[in-house]
């Protein structure tokens, strides 16, 4: 079972990407499975002790209230003698496959390798469904691979809010990097008639992705950051009077930091008349709890918002939302990278390898 432990530690305890699998592991231990854990974390060059995931073997057996049995080694015949020695219903993790070069490169003799350790292959990590991995593409080949209970949900409610969503339709872009959204910008910003239903009304942009556009206006940003390659696709997305743009801000040290009192209720009042709503990264930044207001006012406003199917994505954006009652109209999507891409109208290789 491949999930997505790319964590830090302490987060890990109330993170939608381990709650989120749970389920699954349930699901499958109930059914008379033998479960094996595969994961990654971070991009290490080789071994790195820091970035081990053996914390996480505690982490799972506490959350799930059994004993989570750690490899440590890649010795695959070795683990295959022990994974077919124990009982039913254990559960074991792998190490960092990361510390493998093949993973990232979707070495087809590693995905061999990972497939001898079990009879079954599930994919529950949707966050890295994007990348075509051994453990995530390549495996496939070698077994009947079906998708997890946490990636039916991503892939269900993300289509909610691509194919038919509800109007007015907003989307809230922040963050530092507006190259990774550009994607997502097309797609929703498409006035193609086969495209209408999905067309936003609003762009609602904060965060460094907005100094692009101020840029693009020919305005000043200090000592901002910004990305000088996207002014001209901003330039662009302009002309067609989607986007709205703060008109104040939080400022230090000549850099803008977040966005300011009048744009979190200029905000605030076009979200109250939504009806779908997408958001991914924060107003500014939201790392110093001095910057991170205009990200608290947006999360409020979309709590507030009963009517509203909201969909969130992005680490830290969806951190502000955990305390929401996760029975809500709010869906927390596991998936950065992911869900951008995915709103984007692109095929993720590890659902495609599930077809």
């Amino acid at each position: 079972m491949r999930v997505d432990l790319n964590i830090a530690e302490k987060e890990a305890e109330n993170s939608p990407r381990v709650l989120g699998i749970l389920a699954t592991i349930k699901f499958l231990i109930k059914n008379g499975a033998k479960v094996v854990i595969l994961s990654h974390r971070s991009r290490p060059k080789n071994f790195d002790k820091k970035l081990s995931l053996k914390p996480f073997a505690g982490i799972l057996s506490k959350l799930l209230n059994r004993k989570i049995k750690f490899i440590s080694n890649f010795d695959f015949q070795k683990i295959k003698k022990e994974i077919e020695k124990s009982k039913l219903d254990s559960v074991f993790l792998l190490e960092n496959l990361r510390f493998l070069a093949g993973e990232e490169k979707n070495d087809i003799k590693l995905a061999k390798q990972l497939a001898s350790l079990g009879n079954i292959y599930v994919n529950d990590a949707f966050a890295v469904s994007h990348r075509a991995n051994s453990s995530v593409v390549a495996i496939t080949k070698f077994l009947p691979s079906y998708a997890g209970l946490l990636l039916e949900k991503e892939i269900k409610n993300l289509s909610v809010a691509m194919k038919n969503p509800k109007k007015p339709l907003i989307v809230i872009l922040g963050g530092a990097k507006i190259s990774d959204k550009i994607g997502l910008i097309k797609n929703f910003s498409a006035s193609r008639r086969t495209a209408s239903r999905r067309k936003a009304d609003y762009f609602l942009i904060g965060g460094g992705i907005a100094h692009n556009f101020l840029l693009a206006q020919g305005l000043p940003i200090g000592d901002s950051i910004f990305e000088e390659k996207t002014v001209n696709f901003a330039k662009k997305i302009l002309k067609n009077n989607l986007v709205i743009l703060p008109v104040d801000y939080a400022v230090k040290n000549n850099k803008i930091l977040d966005i300011g009192p009048n744009t979190i209720k200029l905000y605030s009042d076009i979200i109250k008349k939504a009806e779908t709503i997408i958001w991914n990264g924060p107003m500014g930044y939201f790392e110093d709890k001095r910057f991170a207001k205009g990200s608290e006012a947006i999360a409020k406003a979309i709590i507030n918002n009963k009517k509203a199917f909201s969909v969130i994505g992005g680490g830290e954006t969806a951190a502000i939302f955990q305390t929401a009652n996760p029975k809500s109209n709010i869906f927390l999507s596991t998936g950065g990278g992911a869900m951008l891409e995915y709103l984007a109208g692109k095929k993720l290789p590890g659902i495609e390898a599930l077809k």
